[in-house]
Protein backbone atom coordinates (compact mmCIF):
# COMPACT_ATOMS: atom_id res chain seq x y z
CA UNK A 1 0.00 0.00 0.00
CA UNK A 2 1.61 3.44 -0.85
CA UNK A 3 -0.25 5.58 1.70
CA UNK A 4 1.10 8.92 -0.19
CA UNK A 5 -0.09 7.92 -3.55
CA UNK A 6 -3.48 6.71 -2.64
CA UNK A 7 -4.13 9.87 -0.25
CA UNK A 8 -3.16 12.10 -3.44
CA UNK A 9 -5.31 10.12 -6.16
CA UNK A 10 -8.24 10.02 -3.65
CA UNK A 11 -8.15 13.74 -3.15
CA UNK A 12 -7.57 14.40 -6.99
CA UNK A 13 -10.62 12.39 -7.86
CA UNK A 14 -13.18 14.22 -4.96
CA UNK A 15 -11.52 17.47 -6.47
CA UNK A 16 -12.74 16.81 -9.77
CA UNK A 17 -15.71 15.54 -9.11
CA UNK A 18 -19.25 18.39 -8.39
CA UNK A 19 -22.01 17.72 -6.08
CA UNK A 20 -24.14 17.91 -9.22
CA UNK A 21 -22.45 15.11 -10.24
CA UNK A 22 -23.05 12.48 -7.53
CA UNK A 23 -26.65 13.95 -7.04
CA UNK A 24 -26.04 16.38 -4.23
CA UNK A 25 -27.12 19.74 -3.89
CA UNK A 26 -24.66 22.17 -4.41
CA UNK A 27 -25.76 24.66 -1.44
CA UNK A 28 -25.01 28.50 -1.37
CA UNK A 29 -21.93 28.16 1.37
CA UNK A 30 -19.97 26.10 -0.71
CA UNK A 31 -16.83 28.61 -1.91
CA UNK A 32 -14.61 25.66 -3.26
CA UNK A 33 -15.12 23.49 -6.40
CA UNK A 34 -15.05 19.24 -5.75
CA UNK A 35 -16.70 16.90 -3.06
CA UNK A 36 -16.27 17.58 0.84
CA UNK A 37 -14.55 14.70 2.42
CA UNK A 38 -17.55 13.92 4.18
CA UNK A 39 -19.53 14.03 1.19
CA UNK A 40 -17.24 11.38 -0.23
CA UNK A 41 -17.47 9.25 3.43
CA UNK A 42 -21.39 9.31 2.75
CA UNK A 43 -21.67 8.11 -0.99
CA UNK A 44 -19.35 5.57 0.42
CA UNK A 45 -20.99 4.07 3.65
CA UNK A 46 -18.24 5.17 5.79
CA UNK A 47 -17.47 7.58 8.73
CA UNK A 48 -16.05 10.70 7.83
CA UNK A 49 -13.24 10.15 10.25
CA UNK A 50 -12.38 6.81 8.63
CA UNK A 51 -12.07 8.67 4.96
CA UNK A 52 -10.09 11.67 6.31
CA UNK A 53 -7.65 9.38 8.00
CA UNK A 54 -7.12 7.92 4.64
CA UNK A 55 -6.88 11.02 2.63
CA UNK A 56 -4.65 12.48 6.14
CA UNK A 57 -2.22 9.19 5.48
CA UNK A 58 -2.61 7.74 9.09
CA UNK A 59 -6.07 5.15 8.50
CA UNK A 60 -5.10 1.62 8.07
CA UNK A 61 -5.05 -0.43 4.87
CA UNK A 62 -8.45 -0.06 3.29
CA UNK A 63 -10.31 -3.32 3.19
CA UNK A 64 -11.51 -4.42 -0.77
CA UNK A 65 -14.71 -3.83 0.13
CA UNK A 66 -13.90 -0.50 1.13
CA UNK A 67 -12.10 0.10 -2.05
CA UNK A 68 -15.12 -1.05 -4.10
CA UNK A 69 -17.37 1.75 -1.90
CA UNK A 70 -14.81 4.43 -2.50
CA UNK A 71 -14.82 3.64 -6.19
CA UNK A 72 -18.56 3.72 -6.56
CA UNK A 73 -18.64 7.09 -4.32
CA UNK A 74 -16.09 8.88 -6.83
CA UNK A 75 -17.26 7.51 -10.29
CA UNK A 76 -13.95 5.70 -10.57
CA UNK A 77 -14.15 4.42 -14.51
CA UNK A 78 -12.66 0.87 -14.89
CA UNK A 79 -9.00 2.28 -15.22
CA UNK A 80 -8.92 4.62 -12.21
CA UNK A 81 -11.16 1.64 -10.40
CA UNK A 82 -7.71 -0.94 -11.24
CA UNK A 83 -5.34 1.82 -10.36
CA UNK A 84 -7.31 2.55 -7.12
CA UNK A 85 -6.71 -1.00 -5.80
CA UNK A 86 -3.19 -1.05 -6.92
CA UNK A 87 -2.58 2.05 -4.67
CA UNK A 88 -4.24 0.37 -1.90
CA UNK A 89 -2.71 -3.07 -1.61
CA UNK A 90 -4.71 -5.03 -3.44
CA UNK A 91 -4.85 -6.50 -7.05
CA UNK A 92 -6.95 -5.19 -9.88
CA UNK A 93 -10.45 -7.16 -9.38
CA UNK A 94 -10.93 -9.85 -12.27
CA UNK A 95 -13.89 -8.57 -14.54
CA UNK A 96 -15.66 -10.66 -16.67
CA UNK A 97 -17.07 -7.81 -19.25
CA UNK A 98 -20.70 -7.41 -20.29
CA UNK A 99 -21.73 -9.25 -23.56
CA UNK A 100 -24.90 -7.59 -24.36
CA UNK A 101 -23.70 -3.93 -24.25
CA UNK A 102 -21.86 -2.01 -27.28
CA UNK A 103 -20.64 1.08 -26.75
CA UNK A 104 -21.88 4.66 -27.80
CA UNK A 105 -18.49 4.56 -29.98
CA UNK A 106 -18.89 1.31 -31.44
CA UNK A 107 -22.34 1.69 -32.18
CA UNK A 108 -21.85 5.03 -34.05
CA UNK A 109 -18.80 3.65 -36.01
CA UNK A 110 -21.94 0.52 -37.19
CA UNK A 111 -23.78 3.46 -38.08
CA UNK A 112 -21.31 5.26 -40.69
CA UNK A 113 -21.44 1.91 -42.22
CA UNK A 114 -24.35 0.89 -43.41
CA UNK A 115 -23.41 0.22 -46.86
CA UNK A 116 -20.77 -1.77 -46.53
CA UNK A 117 -21.16 -5.59 -45.06
CA UNK A 118 -19.91 -5.18 -41.09
CA UNK A 119 -20.63 -7.16 -37.42
CA UNK A 120 -20.24 -6.67 -34.21
CA UNK A 121 -19.66 -10.18 -32.27
CA UNK A 122 -18.83 -10.84 -28.68
CA UNK A 123 -15.93 -12.26 -27.12
CA UNK A 124 -18.06 -15.35 -27.17
CA UNK A 125 -18.97 -15.32 -31.18
CA UNK A 126 -22.35 -13.87 -30.66
CA UNK A 127 -23.46 -11.17 -33.36
CA UNK A 128 -24.52 -8.18 -31.38
CA UNK A 129 -25.43 -6.01 -34.37
CA UNK A 130 -25.26 -6.47 -38.25
CA UNK A 131 -25.46 -3.57 -41.11
CA UNK A 132 -27.87 -4.53 -44.15
CA UNK A 133 -25.29 -5.77 -46.28
CA UNK A 134 -24.09 -7.92 -43.49
CA UNK A 135 -26.97 -9.53 -43.06
CA UNK A 136 -27.47 -9.72 -46.95
CA UNK A 137 -23.86 -11.49 -46.91
CA UNK A 138 -23.86 -13.86 -44.02
CA UNK A 139 -27.72 -14.20 -43.32
CA UNK A 140 -28.97 -12.74 -39.72
CA UNK A 141 -27.02 -13.31 -36.86
CA UNK A 142 -28.48 -11.78 -34.38
CA UNK A 143 -32.31 -13.82 -34.62
CA UNK A 144 -31.09 -16.83 -33.00
CA UNK A 145 -31.37 -18.14 -29.17
CA UNK A 146 -30.08 -20.41 -26.54
CA UNK A 147 -26.92 -22.04 -27.39
CA UNK A 148 -27.10 -21.10 -30.88
CA UNK A 149 -26.02 -17.94 -30.27
CA UNK A 150 -22.67 -18.07 -30.70
CA UNK A 151 -21.58 -18.90 -34.12
CA UNK A 152 -18.75 -21.89 -32.50
CA UNK A 153 -21.83 -23.58 -31.80
CA UNK A 154 -23.93 -23.17 -34.81
CA UNK A 155 -20.76 -24.27 -36.27
CA UNK A 156 -19.99 -27.66 -34.76
CA UNK A 157 -23.65 -28.21 -34.55
CA UNK A 158 -23.60 -28.87 -38.72
CA UNK A 159 -26.09 -25.78 -39.05
CA UNK A 160 -26.61 -25.60 -43.03
CA UNK A 161 -26.92 -21.87 -42.87
CA UNK A 162 -22.86 -21.32 -41.61
CA UNK A 163 -21.29 -23.99 -42.97
CA UNK A 164 -22.28 -23.58 -46.44
CA UNK A 165 -21.24 -20.13 -46.24
CA UNK A 166 -17.98 -21.87 -46.78
CA UNK A 167 -16.29 -23.98 -49.13
CA UNK A 168 -15.84 -27.23 -47.76
CA UNK A 169 -11.90 -27.42 -48.83
CA UNK A 170 -11.93 -23.89 -46.09
CA UNK A 171 -13.87 -26.16 -43.31
CA UNK A 172 -10.46 -27.66 -41.87
CA UNK A 173 -9.43 -24.09 -41.17
CA UNK A 174 -12.24 -21.90 -40.16
CA UNK A 175 -13.08 -25.19 -37.38
CA UNK A 176 -9.68 -24.74 -35.69
CA UNK A 177 -9.61 -21.08 -36.08
CA UNK A 178 -12.96 -20.86 -34.24
CA UNK A 179 -12.03 -23.93 -31.14
CA UNK A 180 -8.83 -20.90 -30.84
CA UNK A 181 -11.04 -18.01 -30.06
CA UNK A 182 -13.34 -20.33 -27.70
CA UNK A 183 -10.53 -21.46 -25.74
CA UNK A 184 -9.18 -17.34 -25.36
CA UNK A 185 -13.12 -17.05 -23.69
CA UNK A 186 -12.61 -20.31 -22.04
CA UNK A 187 -9.48 -19.35 -20.98
CA UNK A 188 -10.14 -16.24 -19.38
CA UNK A 189 -13.33 -17.72 -17.82
CA UNK A 190 -13.70 -21.13 -17.45
CA UNK A 191 -16.74 -21.62 -14.99
CA UNK A 192 -19.01 -18.69 -17.11
CA UNK A 193 -20.98 -18.63 -20.20
CA UNK A 194 -17.53 -19.86 -21.98
CA UNK A 195 -17.42 -22.85 -19.74
CA UNK A 196 -20.99 -23.64 -20.72
CA UNK A 197 -20.76 -23.16 -24.28
CA UNK A 198 -17.41 -25.35 -24.51
CA UNK A 199 -19.22 -28.27 -22.30
CA UNK A 200 -22.04 -28.26 -24.60
CA UNK A 201 -19.66 -28.49 -27.71
CA UNK A 202 -17.86 -31.28 -26.03
CA UNK A 203 -21.16 -33.14 -25.75
CA UNK A 204 -22.14 -32.45 -29.12
CA UNK A 205 -19.71 -32.78 -31.23
CA UNK A 206 -16.34 -35.14 -31.50
CA UNK A 207 -14.81 -32.73 -34.30
CA UNK A 208 -14.81 -30.06 -31.51
CA UNK A 209 -13.37 -32.24 -29.40
CA UNK A 210 -10.83 -34.12 -31.30
CA UNK A 211 -10.08 -30.05 -32.31
CA UNK A 212 -10.29 -29.10 -28.78
CA UNK A 213 -8.14 -31.86 -27.41
CA UNK A 214 -5.05 -30.07 -29.75
CA UNK A 215 -5.08 -27.38 -27.41
CA UNK A 216 -3.95 -24.98 -30.06
CA UNK A 217 -3.89 -21.03 -29.61
CA UNK A 218 -3.69 -18.29 -31.89
CA UNK A 219 -5.11 -20.12 -34.51
CA UNK A 220 -6.30 -17.42 -36.57
CA UNK A 221 -6.08 -16.12 -40.55
CA UNK A 222 -8.24 -12.43 -39.84
CA UNK A 223 -5.80 -10.49 -42.38
CA UNK A 224 -5.83 -13.51 -45.44
CA UNK A 225 -8.17 -13.14 -48.17
CA UNK A 226 -11.22 -15.67 -47.24
CA UNK A 227 -14.06 -17.23 -49.46
CA UNK A 228 -17.31 -16.82 -49.23
CA UNK A 229 -20.18 -18.62 -50.93
CA UNK A 230 -23.80 -16.66 -51.65
CA UNK A 231 -26.48 -18.09 -53.00
CA UNK A 232 -27.81 -15.67 -55.80
CA UNK A 233 -24.15 -13.85 -56.30
CA UNK A 234 -21.83 -17.06 -56.05
CA UNK A 235 -18.45 -16.85 -54.74
CA UNK A 236 -16.88 -13.55 -53.12
CA UNK A 237 -13.13 -13.23 -52.02
CA UNK A 238 -13.16 -10.63 -49.08
CA UNK A 239 -11.14 -9.16 -46.76
CA UNK A 240 -12.38 -8.80 -42.68
CA UNK A 241 -10.89 -6.08 -41.48
CA UNK A 242 -11.04 -6.45 -37.23
CA UNK A 243 -11.55 -3.15 -34.92
CA UNK A 244 -11.13 -4.42 -31.37
CA UNK A 245 -12.95 -2.58 -28.57
CA UNK A 246 -11.06 -3.99 -25.82
CA UNK A 247 -12.93 -2.19 -22.76
CA UNK A 248 -15.60 -4.46 -23.64
CA UNK A 249 -14.21 -7.47 -25.60
CA UNK A 250 -15.50 -7.06 -28.64
CA UNK A 251 -14.95 -7.35 -32.77
CA UNK A 252 -16.21 -5.34 -34.97
CA UNK A 253 -15.57 -7.33 -38.97
CA UNK A 254 -16.00 -5.08 -41.64
CA UNK A 255 -15.86 -6.99 -45.11
CA UNK A 256 -14.01 -5.99 -48.51
CA UNK A 257 -13.03 -6.55 -51.63
CA UNK A 258 -10.06 -5.70 -53.84
CA UNK A 259 -11.40 -2.42 -56.22
CA UNK A 260 -12.28 -3.41 -59.38
CA UNK A 261 -12.65 -6.94 -58.98
CA UNK A 262 -15.46 -9.56 -59.39
CA UNK A 263 -16.02 -9.67 -55.82
CA UNK A 264 -15.90 -6.09 -55.72
CA UNK A 265 -18.82 -5.82 -57.99
CA UNK A 266 -20.38 -8.17 -56.07
CA UNK A 267 -20.36 -6.43 -52.91
CA UNK A 268 -21.94 -3.56 -54.62
CA UNK A 269 -25.18 -5.75 -55.39
CA UNK A 270 -25.62 -7.32 -51.95
CA UNK A 271 -28.55 -5.01 -50.92
CA UNK A 272 -30.27 -5.57 -54.26
CA UNK A 273 -30.51 -9.22 -54.16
Amino acid sequence: MDRALLADFLRARREALQPEDVGLPRGQRRRTGGLRREEVAVLAGMSADYYSRIEQQRGPAPSERMLVALARALRLNQSEQDHLFILGGNPAPRRIPRDDYIGPTMTRIVAGLSDVPAIVLSRLGEALLQTPPAVALLGDYTQYSGMSRYLVYRWFTGDPRVRGLYPVEDHPIRGRVFAAEIRDAYTADPTGRAGEIVAALLEASSEFANIWRLHEVGVTHHHDLKRYLHPELGELELYAEMLLDPEQCQTLLVFTAVPGSPSHGKLQLLTAV
